[in-house]
């Protein structure tokens, strides 16, 4: 029986795995974790003490293509402070759109990750 949703992985070469770390940190908010010792290299970003991203260095030098088009569209948080991340994004001049949902009573900011992932923050 599914639960929820754990955790995404998001692998890459290992500069733009870095770029990634700082990005989802800095950005979007998540901190560093405890990542168990595994044979790749890679980080663990949580929220709220919880590990929701891996992002992991890809195998035998396979080579991930960046701003493709694919079926996956975005990742949702949730979100608090709409006015500090629409700072953050205005200071990095990351482009971003905003919606309100009046149904759910949410606020929503949308825009990309440095390789083009979609990411959504909800604020109720």
């Amino acid at each position: 029986m599914i639960e929820g949703i754990n955790h995404y992985n998001l692998r890459s070469d290992e500069l733009t795995m870095n770029k990634l770390k700082d990005f989802y940190i800095n950005v979007v908010g998540l901190s560093l974790g405890k990542r168990p010792p595994f044979k790749s290299k890679g980080f663990w970003l949580n929220a709220k003490g919880k590990d929701v991203l891996h992002l992991s260095s890809t195998k035998n030098n396979d080579i991930k293509d960046h701003h493709v088009n694919s079926t996956f569209d975005h990742m949702a948080f949730s979100a608090s402070n709409i006015s500090h991340y629409e700072k953050i994004l205005t200071d990095n001049n990351i482009k971003y759109s905003y919606r309100e949902v009046p149904e759910i009573r949410t606020k929503q900011l949308f825009f990309k990750d440095p390789v083009g992932n979609g990411i959504e923050l909800i604020f109720i």
